[in-house]
């Protein structure tokens, strides 16, 4: 049996606290303790330091955390992330889609894949719902990658028949096909799970939408991801091109495409029928706010989500997004927010990238705690990073001045490790 601690001030947010105050009793927090793991599993927490049976990892006056769950990223997009100057439809054609089209090369797949995977790890990122490429090679790339570092991955091809630039056009029966395949080879196998993946509702006929939903039907347990009511013209195009749909996201519920694995990222532009179907289905939002300003789409309504009972979880959305720190998209969360005269504690951006995240996923048995039995995927940060975050950390009053001063000042340059099924699989140099 293979014995590893870490030792750190361990936290983590066991439950949903809500939009409440700053004191919350869903927040576990152990100061200098060791995590300990065996086999790759968490085996519990120690106050003192264990035999010399273990393999100690010394982290003392560090952060400790799950690893982040990402649910909605593009692993082709490190190229186009910080692109300038244009609204969604715009910065697809001009941005996205060249840049997507490079993946249907396999040696192209495989690096961008592994780097992009290595780029997730460097940002305490250890398990992501990902949009790959609409070309069958760039999957088995990144499930490949994914294979090889033990990650939580959820991702599969992508489809897109029409209103795309050749070379990234399918049509229905081929990839049914590439998809029947794909499943086959990949959903289930070590710590992979097939999502379909619709591009958004523009880019696949509604013969494609329906073998989509016929898909999920077929195969129990896939997930589904997609894009909905992100821009305001991206909505306006919807209903032109779906006239008899209620709304954006009606469309899919059409095409049986809403169920309580569907993963629909962003979802700024819904109403209060929208949000009421998103309950019923158990399906979730993939809050993105650093690409939803990044962008000038818009400002979700996180409170009206939640009080109608709909899941919302944090994303990155690279490269719509500027980055892959969950801190940093954490704290543009916050912003969006406070425009809207919220206040987001650092407790509930915590738990949409850690454990809410995983029961949304219906992951919570394996990743976004540290409760005894889940997978050992962890990442140890120094509490601040520079002059100012230092200065900042040694003043802070209480716990979650702290650790919301970490949310705020903190980013990648903070990561001293992340480890993936007990396995480190970065270290930043020096740490």
């Amino acid at each position: 049996m293979k014995r590893i601690a870490i030792r750190g001030d361990l936290l983590e947010v066991t439950a949903d606290p809500g939009f409440g105050g700053t004191q919350s009793s869903k927040v576990r927090f152990d100061a200098d303790h060791w995590l300990l793991i065996e086999d790759g599993r968490i085996a519990g927490r120690s106050a003192t330091e264990p035999d010399a049976g273990w393999t100690r990892h010394d982290h003392k006056g560090r952060l400790v955390t799950p690893g982040f769950i990402d649910t909605h990223v593009h692993s082709p997009q490190l190229d186009v992330v910080a692109s300038y100057g244009a609204q969604l439809l715009d910065w697809l054609n001009t941005y996205t889609f060249p840049a997507e089209m490079r993946f249907a090369d396999p040696a192209v797949a495989a690096r961008g894949s592994a780097a992009f995977l290595d780029a997730l790890l460097a940002h305490g990122t250890t398990s992501a719902v990902v949009f790959p490429t609409v070309h069958k090679t760039s999957v088995d790339a990144l499930f490949e990658a994914a294979s090889a570092r033990g990650m939580r991955i959820i991702a599969g091809k992508v489809l897109m028949d029409r209103h795309a630039p050749d070379g990234l056009r399918d049509d229905v029966a081929q990839a049914e096909r590439d998809c029947t395949d794909l499943i086959a080879r990949w959903h289930g196998r070590e710590r992979a799970a097939y999502a379909v993946t619709v591009r958004f509702a523009p880019t696949s006929t509604p013969e494609q939408l329906d073998m989509a939903g016929a898909l999920l039907a077929a195969h129990p347990g896939l997930y589904m991801q997609t894009h909905v009511a992100e821009n305001r013209d991206e909505v306006r195009w919807v209903a032109e091109l779906f006239p008899r749909a209620r709304s954006y996201l009606d469309v899919y519920r059409q095409h049986g495409l809403l169920n309580d694995r569907a993963v629909l990222a962003h979802g700024i532009w819904l109403d209060a029928d929208d949000r009421a179907l998103l309950t019923d289905s158990g399906a979730q939002i993939a809050h993105s706010p650093s690409s939803n300003l990044f962008l000038g789409s818009g400002l979700i309504g996180w409170t009206a989500l939640q009080d109608a009972g709909a899941h919302v979880t944090l994303a990155s959305d690279v490269g719509g997004g500027t980055s892959l720190s969950m801190l940093r998209t954490m704290a543009d969360a916050y912003r969006v927010q406070a425009l809207q005269g919220v206040r987001l504690t650092a407790w509930k951006a915590l738990y949409a990238a850690t454990r809410g995240a995983a029961r949304a996923l219906h992951l919570e048995h394996e990743i976004g705690s540290f409760e005894p039995g889940t997978l050992a995927d962890v990442a140890v940060w120094d509490w601040a990073a520079g002059p100012v975050a230092t200065h900042r950390d040694a003043v802070a009053r209480d716990l979650h001045e702290r650790v919301f001063a970490w949310m705020t000042l903190g980013d990648e340059r903070n990561l001293a490790a992340t480890w993936v099924a007990g396995r480190e699989l970065y270290r930043r140099p020096g740490a």
